[in-house]
């Protein structure tokens, strides 16, 4: 076992750090990194976490050297360079964009879910925005059906950078939004995903039993 040369600063229910922690997974680079957990929020900062980090994002990774990498597509990118396996980023040319274009996508859901959370928790209730947050669960509705329609033969493929952040994405609109319902509208998907969730690096990553 080697020792951890790389810090990590999660919250275990966002889902772009789980993306991360999928990724040293499939990767098999968990050996590398220590997990440090935070308790953030938009209105509580923490000093350690803003250290190199000044935008305070999660997840960031410290280096060896000190230097923080933050922005889960960032630090993706950095572990797919760090192994020797088949890269889940695609190198170069049409693949890489399309791909990378796709993983967009997931994370683009993945936003709407987390301020959809902020907005029906954190947010005093008589402050709440209902046309706001209508129109977050819209962009989530228009993700998943756009994947339903067009993308399930690419997720089925291979699990990479774009099928894994699907996964997360979906992973925590169950988490926080379990009313949503959206298998009823996307079977394939959600066949699909039950599928990937029994692969050991999303059940090592399961929010709902760590």
């Amino acid at each position: 076992m080697s020792t951890a040369s790389m810090t990590l600063f999660h919250s275990p229910a966002s889902p772009f750090v789980r993306k991360v922690l999928v990724v040293l997974h499939e990767t098999g680079q968990t050996d590398r990194v220590a997990l440090q957990t935070v308790n953030l929020t938009p209105v509580s900062p923490v000093a350690e976490l803003n250290q190199g980090n000044p935008a305070g994002k999660i997840p960031a990774l410290r280096l060896t050297d000190g230097t923080v990498l933050h922005d889960s597509r960032v630090i993706c990118e950095y572990l797919d360079q760090q192994h020797v396996g088949n890269p889940l980023i695609p190198k170069e040319g049409w693949p890489r964009w399309h791909r990378l274009t796709l993983a967009s996508l997931a994370d683009a859901i993945m936003d709407a879910a987390v301020l959809t959370r902020y907005e029906t928790f954190l947010r005093p209730e008589d402050k709440r925005w209902d046309s706001w947050i209508d129109a977050q669960q819209d962009k989530i509705r228009r993700g998943l059906a756009n994947l339903e329609q067009e993308h399930i033969a690419e997720l089925t493929a291979v699990f990479d950078i774009a099928a894994i952040g699907v996964a997360c994405a979906l992973g925590y609109i169950d988490l926080r939004m379990p009313e949503f319902g959206w298998r009823e509208q996307q079977p394939q998907l959600a066949a699909w995903y039950a599928q990937v969730s029994q692969r050991a690096s999303m059940q090592a990553t399961d929010p709902s039993v760590t």
